[in-house]
């Protein structure tokens, strides 16, 4: 086999070697149901709770507040239903599994407002402050749901600002005597386990996560609730997780979980190491960017995750491109890999404003923890090479 270049950790990460060998000793020794009184089934109880404690830390939250569901994808549709709210605001660069409850939650007659972003894929303060004035007079809960890090072009928002705006236009609402209740949700799933997350101080009010993100299992995903706030399970038939959502857990997952959390705590109590990682990325940008003529950099110049790099080669198809950096083994993705059987261009990219042609060739790299020097010299070889061929033998797109 070829020598492989993983360059599409935004779509998933490899397990730590650490949390194969918890989750090898869980499915083999650990397999009793949690919630069985006997003394296994407690044992096995024992071990979900320690790694909700450290997936609880590693976003400084209470492990009261965490309970566990199948992936960032449950999470974000918990979240969006489980509040039953009457308004609810989204941007319009949000991952699928924010849009697609979105267009379901508007379909059934509730009111979206989609928040258009800028060129720099930012949500304005003082848009979002706007949209929540105008609505929060005629109706009794208004939801807000703001991605932290895009998945694409790795964009961080300002989330304290955009919490503060929504706590501005609370204590608004309390002044004029509404009933109105409004919540800020993040879908933080790209965010958890690459940025310092302190729940303390973000000022949300829920967070969606997922372990595969942070060197984890699938199948394991993560929702914050802030404490005393009420919300409705989309998922019955059990007391589970304190009666939000019903179902014999997935113990492997979630103790694989709590391993990877622990992980990454280490990992992001070490500035340098990031700062490494960063320089690798933009390093590997510099490179492709010199030798490929027409070669841009999305959102260059603003706040990124540290891993993400989305460049886009105008005229090209992305899907040719992939199919090129395949066959030399290097991994990397158009977009969301949710999404990558499409041919349409990057609803996120569209969004920013860039046109249909750029958008099409649009081509997104993400590193992780483990990424390595010679990996992005391979890299920084293997794009442009690739690139170049199919500009002397593709027609143009556009």
């Amino acid at each position: 086999m070829m020598d492989q270049i993983y360059l599409d950790n935004n779509a998933t990460t490899c397990p730590a070697p650490e949390v194969v060998a918890a989750m090898h000793e869980a499915a083999e020794l650990l397999w009793a149901n949690p919630s069985s009184i006997h003394r296994f089934g407690q044992a096995v109880r024992q071990r979900v709770e320690l790694a909700r404690a450290s997936v609880a830390r590693l976003i400084g939250a209470k492990p009261r507040e965490l309970l566990f569901t199948s992936g960032g994808t449950e999470s974000n549709n918990l979240a969006l239903s489980g509040l039953s709210p009457d308004v609810l605001l989204v941007t319009t660069i949000e991952h699928v599994a924010v849009r697609e409850p979105a267009d379901a939650f508007e379909a059934a007659g509730g009111r979206l407002l989609r928040l258009a972003v800028g060129p720099n894929g930012l949500v304005d303060p003082a848009e979002l402050e706007l949209a929540v004035a105008k609505h929060r007079h005629d109706a009794g809960t208004v939801l807000v749901s703001i991605q932290w890090a895009n998945n694409e072009t790795g964009m961080i928002q300002p989330m304290a600002r955009l919490a503060e705006v929504v706590a501005r236009q609370r204590a608004a609402a309390r002044a004029d005597r509404q009933k109105v209740k409004i919540f800020l949700h993040t879908d933080a799933t790209q965010a958890v386990g690459k940025l310092p997350v302190d729940i303390g101080t973000a000022g949300v009010d829920l967070l969606s996560a997922s372990a595969h993100k942070f060197h984890g299992p699938k199948g394991v995903g993560m929702l914050w609730c802030r404490s005393g706030l009420r919300l409705n399970p989309i998922q019955r038939g059990g007391p589970q997780e304190w009666q939000r959502r019903g179902g014999t857990e997935n113990t492997t997952a979630i103790i694989g979980a709590g391993v990877a959390a622990d992980l990454a705590v280490t990992f992001l109590s070490c500035p340098q190491h990031i700062e490494e990682l960063a320089a690798l990325r933009n390093r590997f940008e510099r490179g492709v960017v010199d030798a490929v003529t027409g070669a841009l950099v999305h959102g260059i110049g603003t706040l990124r995750l540290w891993n993400t790099s989305n460049i886009a080669f105008c005229g090209l198809a992305a899907e040719a491109i992939l199919l090129g950096l395949s066959e030399r083994g290097l991994c990397a993705s158009a977009g969301a890999a949710c999404s990558s059987g499409s041919l349409d261009p990057s609803p996120v990219l569209l969004a920013m404003g860039v046109d249909e042609p750029m958008a099409h060739g649009s081509i997104r790299f993400s590193l992780s923890r483990g990424t390595t020097s010679a990996e992005i010299d391979g890299a920084i070889k293997c794009v442009p090479e690739v690139v170049s061929r199919l500009q002397r033998i593709m027609p143009m797109v556009g």
